[in-house]
């Protein structure tokens, strides 16, 4: 659904989801086939088709639901990557909440350190000069920069806690 009308965001998605096949070494069953597959899903949402409401990780878990996905996978896709806060800053953070659960665990964090640490063209980055390229990406001015400025220790947590978790692990 993105290869063509978003090759850029295609190769981000393809890049977190291989990274996620390497990653869930570090979980224990199921946990690993749900990091995959949250991964590879997690920016379904920006497909033109299915914006409803212009937010990718609400858009894509309603329809990630309606086709029957597990209620995991739509719940780490609807809040992955502290979405909720950007959520707040869009006015649908009532929506979000109300509709999907967040989860807080490992594969959350694994989550969140696939997608923070992948940059737009699926190079790999320190999760601090992701944050600097999204911010130097959308401006200073942009409700993205305002939400990555209130998520980033959120988010750096969560990678900060995955590249604990991934010391010593053979990738």
């Amino acid at each position: 659904m993105l290869g063509e009308s978003l090759p850029r965001r295609w190769r981000h998605v393809q890049a977190v989801g291989r990274k996620a096949e390497r990653v869930a070494a570090v979980l224990s069953e199921p946990d690993r086939d749900v990091l995959v597959a949250s991964a590879w899903l997690h920016d379904v949402g920006y497909a033109p088709e299915l914006a409803e409401v212009g937010f990718h990780p609400l858009d894509g878990a309603r329809w990630l639901r309606a086709q029957g996905l597990p209620e995991r996978v739509v719940c780490l896709v609807a809040h992955h990557t502290c979405a909720e806060l950007e959520a707040q800053e869009r006015g649908l953070a009532a929506e979000l909440v109300a509709e999907f659960v967040r989860e807080e665990s490992a594969t959350t964090d694994a989550l969140w350190y696939c997608d923070a640490t992948t940059g737009p063209d699926g190079q790999d980055f320190d999760v601090l000069d992701r944050l600097a390229e999204i911010r130097a990406r959308y401006g200073p001015a942009s409700l993205v920069t305002r939400f990555v400025d209130r998520a980033e220790p959120e988010i750096v947590a969560a990678v900060r806690r995955t590249e604990a978790r991934l010391a010593g692990q053979p990738m």
